[in-house]
């Protein structure tokens, strides 16, 4: 694999963890934050797709209306509590009604 040298400027504390762990885990500082950059962009590789997943949700209507979740909400723990709101699904003018 072509490698490439990044240079970053990092607080104090956060050089002394890497350190400090590098030593603790018998690895060197580069493997210590290539293993943290990679697993950052992972995450916000994650996060980006489950945020465009939920815009399609959001287009196609597959929701939970919110009055129905402050609803459910504002019952918890009471002696009747509502059932945990589904999601609808407009289709055609109408409301399709899906378990979660």
């Amino acid at each position: 694999m072509t490698t490439r040298v990044l240079t970053a400027h990092v607080p104090f504390q956060l050089a002394e963890k890497i350190d400090q762990l590098a030593a603790h885990m018998e690895r060197s500082q580069g493997w210590i934050i290539k293993q943290a950059l990679t697993a950052w962009i992972d995450q916000e590789e994650e996060r980006d797709r489950l945020t465009r997943d939920a815009l399609v949700d959001v287009d196609t209507g597959h929701v939970i209306d919110h009055r129905d979740v402050q609803a459910w909400v504002g019952c918890l723990g009471s002696e009747d509590p509502l059932p945990v709101p589904r999601i609808s699904q407009l289709t055609n003018s109408q409301t399709k009604i899906i378990d979660i």
